[in-house]
């Protein structure tokens, strides 16, 4: 029918799909929605404690030590990209894009040790960095 008045209902739904689609299109292009984890590169590596003994004695194994840990993966901006826990050997290996990143060891909550420093890296496209993280125990 020509001239027929469009129904409140219709209106409305109308309304909401040229004010939300606009909203959704733009959240899908950002490229972080729906944005795959690759698996073919990363981060991989150990993290590792010491000193562990005050004095080195011949008969004890005083090498640094597997040290399970929390990491958390900045951008260079700052923005945290992924945190995690290494296993109990101090293990990880974490899938990331490739791109420049900083690592950052998280110190235990209201601890000053053991500490690490941060360290800048970089992933390459289809590969794993190998990275190694040295906790300072503190003993002297």
């Amino acid at each position: 029918m020509i001239g027929r008045p469009v129904p409140k209902i219709e209106k409305a739904a109308i309304y909401k799909l040229f004010i939300l689609a606009p909203i959704v299109l733009s959240l899908l292009s950002c490229g972080e929605l729906g944005t795959p984890t690759p698996t073919d590169s990363g981060i991989t590596g150990q993290a590792l404690v010491g000193p562990v003994c005050p004095v080195v004695i011949e008969e004890k194994d005083c090498s640094d030590q597997p040290y399970q840990a929390t990491i958390t993966v900045n951008s260079l901006e700052g923005r945290e990209i992924v945190r995690f826990k290494t296993d109990e050997q101090g293990n990880f290996n974490i899938p990331l894009p490739p791109g420049e990143y900083i690592l950052h060891p998280e110190t235990p909550p209201d601890k000053p040790l053991p500490f690490a420093e941060e360290q800048r890296f970089t992933v390459l496209p289809g590969e794993y960095t190998r990275l190694t993280v040295l906790f300072d125990s503190g003993i002297r």
